[in-house]
């Protein structure tokens, strides 16, 4: 027993002396490192381009108004009574037996022509003595009508055709009546004054009767 164990400790000793693995490794070839695996370098991750901002719709021009013709004046527009001016006429002063007869005069003292109604049926006479009123055109009218004219501006017109009085007193009941009361004359004086629709004589025109 002894001598089986001089002889394993004798074999380690040369084993750790002699190295015998030594050489054999020299041999061997030698298997290259793998080689490690490296990141690639990151490179910068591009930033996306900005979204482009919508520029804002064309706004689209007005059209332009169509003006009027320059070569037409615009249409005359109705008178305002503020500027119309109204007298009453009279075919004379004394009168004995010859016809009475009656007229309108309209100016307009505006600076613009404009339309107005000068028709029967806005026109009104009267006839007064005193306080008395003794005849009205619009007591007995028949078949009134309207006339639309146009007056420049400063113009004067005068009734085409006069209206004739008989010296009678009016009334709506007696219009068909042959026994009116006549107006008395020698001498006595009346008063005539006129209307067209809202616009009345300033004045009243004088005459007498004999």
């Amino acid at each position: 027993m002894l001598l089986i164990a001089l002889l394993v400790v004798a074999g380690v000793v040369w084993a750790v002396i002699a190295q015998p693995w030594r050489g054999l490794a020299d041999l061997l070839p030698q298997s290259a490192p793998e080689p490690t695996a490296s990141a690639p370098a990151s490179s910068p991750r591009p930033t996306g381009s900005p979204t482009p901002t919508e520029s804002p719709a064309p706004t689209e021009s007005p059209e332009p108004s169509e003006s009027p013709d320059d070569g037409e004046p615009p249409a005359p527009q109705p008178c305002d009574p503020h500027v119309i001016e109204v007298v009453p006429l009279i075919n004379g002063e004394r009168f004995r037996t010859r016809p009475i007869e009656f007229s309108i005069q309209l100016t307009n003292t505006g600076s613009v022509d404009c339309t107005m109604n000068v028709g029967t049926s806005v026109q009104q006479f009267v006839v007064t003595s005193g306080t008395d009123t003794w005849w009205r055109s619009t007591d007995c009218q028949r078949e009134p009508s309207d006339m639309v004219v146009t007056l420049a501006a400063g113009q004067t017109v005068t009734s085409a055709e006069p209206l004739v009085w008989d010296r009678t007193r009016s009334s709506v009941d007696t219009c068909d009546s042959e026994n009116r009361p006549r107006a008395p004359g020698g001498g006595a004086t009346y008063h005539l004054k006129v209307r067209v629709g809202e616009v009345e004589s300033a004045s009243m025109t004088r005459f007498f009767l004999y």
